[in-house]
């Protein structure tokens, strides 16, 4: 497979280019990039700058309102319900994180339960902004029909991750994770590569277990965890559709495609931590956890986010490998006014 080695400048500048071209304001442009390019930097291509032509896509094709920061109302003292009015997933969300961040500090929690918003990308950075804030957050958000049911053989139900960031040193803790056993956007990244998926991952079309990630892409991942997995993926899409009043389902879309409204929905919770003491003390827990002696010495114990953290370090040092084909494409879109494709 063709790979193209990219610095983290030189990626931020040609994606900021493509989406001033786009139409996007210069501050909605850094949000999304920098969301899409923290994943790159992360390890995770499965959210990374892959997306961004499917973001230009979706604002030419008038899914996507490159402008707008959505609208939120107060429902009571501490929640906010928005409207993202198909904003852009980050512009939207960081708009209302703002918002419910300041609440939280005198009502000690804060709720924003968001609809009509397009993608949200990486869920971790969320988490990780509002912990290096002192506070906590827990993120949730549907996806549309991807995952089989726990001895299903079709998809149903979403991805449904969730993130948790609560404060610490020398980094906040930070917990992403989808209920399915991987994402659909990894899946995606594989089929780029011409990599073959690790048995288990998925169904194919017709329900029967498949490596190969093209097939994949028209079956069914599977839940983490078996059923338990499958059964946590479930109260999440019912909880948060419940909060947000949107779609269920196989009624779920605009993640994964280009010209259709996103109707999935997002909750963002925040709190004010018991004490300033907690992340003095959650910060020696993990540090315990991290000096547990390994049953393998080649296997030292992290926490999460740790890899992730070593990845953003060592992305930064040597620059992140792009598909070629991808990287032509942000290339072409910063150049001129050509449609992505």
């Amino acid at each position: 497979m063709d790979v193209e080695w990219v610095t983290a400048d030189v990626a931020r500048d040609m994606s900021l280019r493509a989406l001033a071209r786009a139409g996007v304001p210069e501050p909605h442009a850094e949000i999304q990039v920098e969301l899409l390019l923290e994943a790159e930097l992360r390890g995770r291509p499965s959210h990374g700058l892959q997306r961004l032509p499917r973001v230009i896509e979706r604002i030419r094709n008038g899914v996507a309102d490159p402008i707008t920061r959505g609208q939120g109302r107060w429902r009571g003292t501490a929640l906010l319900d928005v409207d993202g009015e198909n904003g852009l997933g980050p512009v939207v969300a960081f708009h209302a994180l703002t918002q419910i961040s300041e609440r939280a500090r005198t009502a000690g929690v804060s709720v924003a339960t968001v609809r009509r918003c397009n993608h949200l990308g990486m869920l971790a950075l969320y988490a990780e902004r509002m912990a290096q804030r002192g506070q906590i957050l827990i993120a949730l958000t549907t996806s549309e029909a991807l995952v089989h049911p726990w001895g299903g053989r079709s998809a149903l139900i979403g991805t449904n991750p969730i993130a948790i960031g609560v404060p610490a040193s020398p980094h906040p803790f930070v917990l992403d994770m989808a209920t399915s056993l991987v994402s659909m956007g990894q899946i995606h990244d594989y089929a780029n590569r011409g990599e073959a998926l690790t048995p288990g991952w998925a169904l194919d079309a017709d329900g029967e277990a498949t490596t190969d990630a093209a097939a994949a892409r028209q079956g069914a991942l599977a839940p983490f965890g078996d059923a338990k997995g499958y059964a946590l993926g479930l109260a999440f899409e019912v909880l948060v559709a419940s909060l947000t009043d949107t779609a269920l389902g196989k009624d779920v879309a605009g993640t994964l495609d280009s010209d259709r409204v996103c109707n999935k929905g997002d909750v963002f919770i925040i709190v004010e931590p018991a004490s300033e003491g907690v992340a003095r003390r959650v910060s020696a827990y993990l540090d315990a956890l991290r000096n547990c002696p390994p049953r393998n010495p080649d296997c030292p114990v992290v926490v999460p986010g740790d890899r992730a953290q070593q990845a953003r370090r060592a992305s930064l040092a040597r620059g992140v490998a792009l598909p070629g084909d991808v990287w032509a494409r942000i290339v072409a879109l910063a150049s001129s006014d050509t449609q992505a494709s």
